[in-house]
């Protein structure tokens, strides 16, 4: 109704009917417009959502494999809604381990595909985090700008989400998770001078060590990427491992006497993605927590989405393909893990070498060998290379919020590179866990690529 047609109707009333009328009209016009209106979600509304989950992570102190985890089912969900209306993708439904069809919208009801996939994602995510109620009252936010926009729509929207959340967290219950929660603690043989032995400062029992048990998403079996054997333990001087062991002994002394300033102490650090890093001073013990390597890849995934300027549904299908690779190479990497059980270069060198030295960055409570940092982002970074292209120059500011400056890369692939390499100047790993890890990754990522399709008439 123009606003011509509105002054004659008011023109027209008179008295107290006239008044009650034409409140009336304002209140039907109001309804009218409110049912017509288009709830807008955009691209940024799911980056905040997947910071959000990422921001109460931090939080709990996840660690790097379980964090992966969580990363997977929600985008999982997201991805699956967004297939129900966007024809160019295809579902995960007999592509992922023991995944079923989502249900079937409702082709009656009005609904808002990205809100559903933002529903699915919240509730998929909320299910797999401690602080729910962080979540809970982040959600609640949004659904009353949603309901205020449009009450009808988001109604339909929200059920289909929940609907699909359900079904996720439903196929999840069965990825041997709940199981792995009841099984023993890592077993200490200190008998054996290759085996691991937990490291300073806390001395930690060994994490997730039944996490080749967890139902792997699309690679065949968690065995699938085993990686060569790295040399064999021995402490003679001219054995290739005792080689390794020196050459991280040395680079960490020529780092620290280089300082802060020195290139490959700022490369430790800003890959250092440790969780939950603890400093004691005398009885004081006080824990910095910060995000996981697969946190980091899933902050580049957001820059290369936000550069490229993807729209919703391809951003949502660049982040699921991301942490589906993501949680597989934690996979791959912790079965190798606690199969060659191999001692931190930190214990030998302080038993051998040095009592006194201290690696760069602190020594992370499992096995060494492969490194989990080399195998996700060997893994991750194929699949963002699958995505955007080769040579895809962009600046990370993924770990500004933890108080380290933005570094610049020219591919996913250098920054790979970099991550990886960045376990030896830290002085946590030797020369064949980062390389043989790398390559690890590598393979894996590139089985997903192949394997796992995701767009119509794709050739991968």
């Amino acid at each position: 109704m123009n606003l011509i047609n509105k002054y004659d109707t008011i023109s027209s009333l008179r008295g107290g009917r006239g008044v009650f009328a034409f409140l009336f009209l304002i209140l039907l016009l109001s309804c009218c417009q409110k049912e017509n209106a288009t709830i807008e979600i955009t691209q940024n509304d799911y980056h905040n959502v997947v910071d959000k989950i990422t921001e109460v992570m931090v939080h709990d102190i996840f660690s790097p494999p379980v964090a992966s985890r969580i990363y997977n089912y929600p985008n999982i969900a997201a991805y699956e809604v967004i297939c129900q209306q966007n024809k160019t993708y295809t579902t995960l439904s007999g592509q992922l381990h023991g995944l079923t069809p989502v249900p079937v919208a409702d082709s009656t009801q009005n609904i808002n595909y990205h809100v559903a996939a933002l529903v699915a994602y919240i509730e998929v995510g909320k299910e797999l985090i401690f602080s729910e109620d962080r979540i809970e009252v982040y959600r609640d936010s949004l659904y009353n700008s949603w309901k205020e926009i449009n009450e009808s729509s988001f109604n339909d929207s929200k059920d289909y989400g929940l609907q699909v959340a359900q079904h996720i967290k439903d196929w999840l219950s069965a990825d041997n998770y709940a199981q792995t929660r009841t099984m023993p603690k890592f077993s200490v043989n200190t008998g054996d001078p290759a085996r691991w032995q937990p490291t300073p400062p806390d001395y930690m029992d060994g994490i997730e060590p039944h996490w080749r048990e967890i139902r792997p998403s699309i690679i065949d079996s968690a065995s699938q990427f085993t990686p060569s054997k790295h040399p064999d333990f021995s402490l003679e001087k001219d054995a290739p491992f005792y080689k390794e062991l020196l050459e991280t002994y040395e680079v960490g002394l020529e780092i620290k006497k280089e300082g802060d300033t020195s290139e490959k102490m700022q490369i430790a650090q800003f890959w250092d993605c440790n969780p939950y890093v603890s400093t004691h001073k005398g009885h004081l013990m006080f824990a910095t927590k910060k995000i996981t390597p697969g946190a980091h890849w899933i902050g580049i995934c957001k820059i290369a989405c936000r550069k490229t300027e993807a729209d919703f549904a391809k951003t949502v299908y660049a982040y699921t393909k991301t942490s589906i690779a993501i949680a597989d190479a934690f996979i791959s990497c912790w079965d190798e893990k606690y199969r060659s059980n191999l001692i931190r270069p930190e214990t030998l060198i302080n038993q051998h070498i040095d009592e006194n030295w201290e690696p760069v960055l602190q020594t992370p409570p499992f096995p060494e060998y492969t490194s989990g940092h080399s195998v996700v982002s060997g893994a991750a970074s194929i699949v963002l290379t699958n995505i955007f292209g080769d040579n895809f120059a962009f600046n990370d500011d993924t770990e500004v919020p933890y108080g380290l400056p933005i570094r610049s890369f020219r591919s996913f692939n250098t920054a790979a590179d970099e991550a990886a390499v960045s376990r030896l100047y830290g002085g946590i790993h030797y020369r064949a866990a980062i390389d043989l890890g790398l390559e690890q990754g590598r393979e894996l990522g590139s089985f997903v690529v192949k394997k796992l399709q995701m767009t119509k008439n794709s050739n991968n």
